[in-house]
């Protein structure tokens, strides 16, 4: 556990699910150029503050200490919103006027001081400004912070187009803070989210169905070349087995199994609220009439019963937030592997160059190669029983899966 020390006070964080080995901080550099302009500046925190993209609760939490009328937090992300839960609660913060909203709920009505970190993903940017630019008004002091490699003219544009008149400050420590003038009678186009696309002529079952996919989700603009990989390679046969799309996105995996084995029983899984939300939708709109699925939001299979899953499909991603890392692929195959029942399988798509096989021979004792192009690889990991691999597919899936190789 690290400590974010303030001008207001020191505050012991950490990230969610707390790992001792994980030397990652709750914070950085722009959160710390922020938190010390708002106390060189003797900025008026007593209104009604929200703040947007605090991914570890610092910001947060720091504010809470400052008891103003009414602190909201928006988050996209499941963990994100458990990091704070728990840092707020470890710095003793009262409750009291304090509310934790995802990025799908109603924004609060007023805001007297709007705090963004800037996300990665500019459309979920976008889709915050507008939804929040109601509850700015003149007087509202609208502040942004994030890394120099994060901040563009494109993000600075977003802030001009939907808010106000846009500068920055010099950058300190590589990070840089933004500086937006509220404009109430600005005329501003419509939100473009949630965004609709066609599915390309290569994504088998779900070809030419329009998905609808929320701001910040991955490839929000396009079915990413991955899944499209997968969607022709995905386990067939599998009767009545319970079936996780795990980290699901627009749930277009989890859908074309739902199209295909009318029997299946489906779980969409994923952190991200804007996702789960998406692949609801989606399955609404696709899926037969009065066909039931579960749709969770959390991290990431844990809160399924321990062997309630027959296979697990993943498409895990490798970048978390700027970082290249398989920590969250680990952490993806190891849940599947505790939530899969002996034999279940876990069926997995990723680049290459990743070296999935090494880590889930390490897991779950075996790996297949179900199918290969020049950049990704199909896989495939069966939970093992009596200490061996089970050759058996769950549900019936090894009997129809595609030819494997060596």
């Amino acid at each position: 556990m690290n400590r974010l020390t303030t001008s207001w006070g020191e505050f012991p964080l950490t990230r969610f699910p707390e790992d001792p080995r994980d030397s990652l901080r709750a914070w950085d550099a722009s959160d710390e150029y922020l938190l010390r302009h708002l106390a060189e500046t003797d900025t008026d925190l007593s209104g009604a503050a929200a703040v947007v993209g605090d991914r570890w609760g610092a910001l947060t939490t720091a504010l809470a200490a400052r008891r103003p009328a009414a602190l909201t937090q928006i988050s996209d992300s499941y963990l994100g919103r458990r990091a704070t839960e728990e840092n707020l609660a470890r710095s003793g913060a009262a409750p009291d006027g304090i509310s934790l909203l995802t990025t799908q709920d109603p924004p609060p009505e007023r805001v007297d001081v709007l705090l963004v970190r800037v996300p990665k993903s500019l459309a979920l940017l976008e889709d915050q400004l507008h939804r929040l630019a109601p509850a700015v008004h003149e007087g509202t002091v609208i502040v942004g912070t994030g890394m120099v490699k994060d901040i563009h003219t494109s993000t600075l544009q977003l802030f001009e187009k939907i808010l106000g008149p846009t500068r920055t400050s010099l950058a300190a420590k590589k990070a840089r803070l933004i500086f937006c003038t509220p404009d109430p009678g600005l005329e501003r186009a419509a939100n473009p989210w949630p965004y609709r696309y066609e599915l390309p002529a290569d994504a088998a079952i779900v070809a030419g169905r329009t998905v609808t996919n929320q701001a910040g989700i991955f490839c929000a603009d396009r079915l990413d070349i991955g899944t499209r990989f997968f969607l022709q390679h995905l386990p067939k046969g599998l009767g009545r087995a319970r079936v996780a799309d795990l980290g699901c996105g627009n749930g277009v995996v989890g859908l074309a199994v739902a199209l295909t084995e009318p029997e299946a029983e489906l779980v969409f899984a994923d952190e991200s609220y804007p996702a789960v939300a998406s692949a609801e939708e989606n399955f609404r709109t696709h899926a037969e009439p009065g066909r039931s699925a579960e749709f969770v939001v959390g991290d990431g299979l844990a809160d399924l019963v321990p062997g309630s899953v027959d296979v697990v499909l993943n498409n895990p991603p490798f970048h978390s937030h700027q970082a290249t890392t398989d920590r969250t692929a680990r952490r993806m195959f190891t849940d599947a592997r505790r939530a899969l029942r002996p034999g279940g399988e876990l069926w997995v798509v990723g680049n290459r160059h990743l070296g999935y096989h090494v880590t889930l021979r390490r897991i779950f004792g075996s790996c297949e190669l179900v199918a290969s192009d020049p950049k990704f690889v199909v896989l495939r990991a069966v939970k093992q029983t009596g200490g061996r691999p089970d050759r058996k597919a769950a549900g019936g899936a090894a009997a129809t899966a595609p030819a494997r190789h060596a």
